[in-house]
């Protein structure tokens, strides 16, 4: 075997490393950055106030993972929303509407979730404030 033929076997050997970073990089899902990073930044100051406001009125919700259903209680009366988010995949977020007129806990079924990490984010007014609370819950 002579230099010309290890040199082109060492290009071809290249070529396809190459072609294959490329296939791989283009077949990855796009969901690894937040598509919105330059609005969240702008609102950080009133997202960063509503989670404070949560702190200063003692209006952390209770929140009870169950087998059957995630169970949130909050202290007073709220209307507001639940984004339920998958840190491996944005496919799987859901949104849930948060109303407790009645002053009873919020139970959310768990059986069309699938099992592991989630990221709850609670939205909600009560007593004309804004608040905004995240918690990590792992559903088994």
């Amino acid at each position: 075997m002579n230099w010309g033929k290890v040199t082109i076997a060492i290009l071809v050997a290249f070529v396809l490393f190459i072609s294959g970073l490329s296939y791989f990089m283009a077949s990855a899902p796009n969901d690894e950055y937040d598509h919105q990073y330059y609005e969240d930044g702008l609102n950080f100051d009133h997202d960063y106030n509503r989670e404070t406001q949560v702190t200063k009125d003692h209006a952390q919700p209770i929140i009870k993972v169950d087998t059957c259903c995630i169970k949130l209680t909050f202290p007073q009366k709220i209307t507001g929303k639940l984004r339920m988010s998958r840190p491996s995949s944005d496919a799987s977020d859901t949104t849930v509407m948060l109303d407790n007129n009645n002053g009873s806990p919020i139970e959310i079924l768990t059986k069309h979730l699938s099992k592991g990490n989630w990221q709850l984010v609670l939205e909600w007014k009560a007593n004309n404030k804004a608040y905004l609370y995240q918690h990590e819950v792992y559903i088994r």
